[in-house]
């Protein structure tokens, strides 16, 4: 299997098969984020891909899931992506679902037609940073959509049965703001409905713009208790089923859980952890190593 440069994947997909069809990120221009910046944009051959699936028959003949890599896989074409899964389920015939990351602008570049022809190819359950529901922060974050884009782009997956996984980011409208960023996030996720919402937590990584914004004081970044606070009030606020997949190391508190089933529970021991915390921990802004 060819894997070329950093390969990221979810948490969730820790025991997933991974197969590359692209190499880097085709927007690379996040505010916040370095995973592919030494990394050039480029998309695998057909022969490469097959030559992987080849091998992957061999090893994993009876495998039912397969993410594809990397930053931004559901950028390719409807046409591309029906290939590789036609090629996918010539290879692996139990493979049930195609999943991979994808941005609001993939799906924005796909008529109707090519979702719904991406639906009955097994493609489902994507990953999808939309970090914030607040228009103004979004736009600061750089992720190449609009709040209007992000709603009627999650629509148009509902429409035609895509599943999909909201990943949003605590602190992401800066310190101060947290209330207003869960605000915004649960209103969202009440509207679009996702299979799982997925946190983590903003951070100035090295080398990023927002470090720059950071360093300068024109942004900044929660404290840990406020990313507590904003992470209590979005549980309390998500009045839809959907699941909470909250593990990644980023996150000071973590936990997988079902809402609303478990959100009392959850909202009891968040409260417990800033009681038992020392203030002077809870209002420092610590660096969170990016995973």
């Amino acid at each position: 299997m060819k894997y070329t440069g950093q390969v990221y994947r979810p948490p969730y997909e820790g025991n997933t098969l991974l197969l590359e069809v692209t190499v880097g990120c085709a927007h690379n221009e996040c505010t916040f984020c370095t995973m592919y910046r030494e990394t050039k944009f480029s998309v695998s051959s057909m022969a490469q891909i097959e030559e992987d699936l080849k091998e992957a028959q061999l090893l994993y003949p009876d495998v039912k899931r397969i993410f594809l890599v990397n930053g931004d896989a559901f950028v390719l074409s409807a046409k591309r992506l029906k290939a590789i899964a036609d090629l996918i389920h010539q290879y692996l015939p139990k493979v049930e679902v195609i999943t991979m990351y994808a941005s609001i602008n993939n799906i924005m570049h796909k008529s109707d037609e090519d979702l719904a022809e991406i639906a009955k190819l097994g493609i489902g359950d994507l990953w999808i940073g939309v970090e914030t529901g607040l228009s103004d922060a979004l736009d600061y974050l750089n992720k190449g959509a609009t709040l209007q884009d992000t709603e009627e782009q999650l629509e148009r997956l509902n429409k035609f049965g895509i599943t999909f996984f909201y990943g949003f980011m605590f602190g992401a409208a800066g310190g101060e703001r947290g209330i207003e960023n869960a605000e915004a996030n649960a209103r969202l996720i009440n509207k679009v409905k996702p299979l799982g919402i997925v946190p983590t937590t903003l951070n100035a990584n090295k080398g990023t713009i927002l470090e720059n914004d950071v360093a300068k004081g024109t942004f900044s970044i929660s404290t840990e208790r406020e990313v507590l606070e904003e992470q209590i009030k979005t549980i309390e606020l998500v009045n839809v089923p959907t699941l909470y997949m909250g593990i990644h190391a980023i996150n000071s508190v973590s936990f997988d859980a079902q809402l609303p089933r478990d959100k009392s529970i959850i909202v009891e021991k968040l409260n417990e952890v800033i009681l038992n915390t020392d203030d002077a921990l809870l209002d420092s802004v610590p660096f969170r190593h990016a995973i």
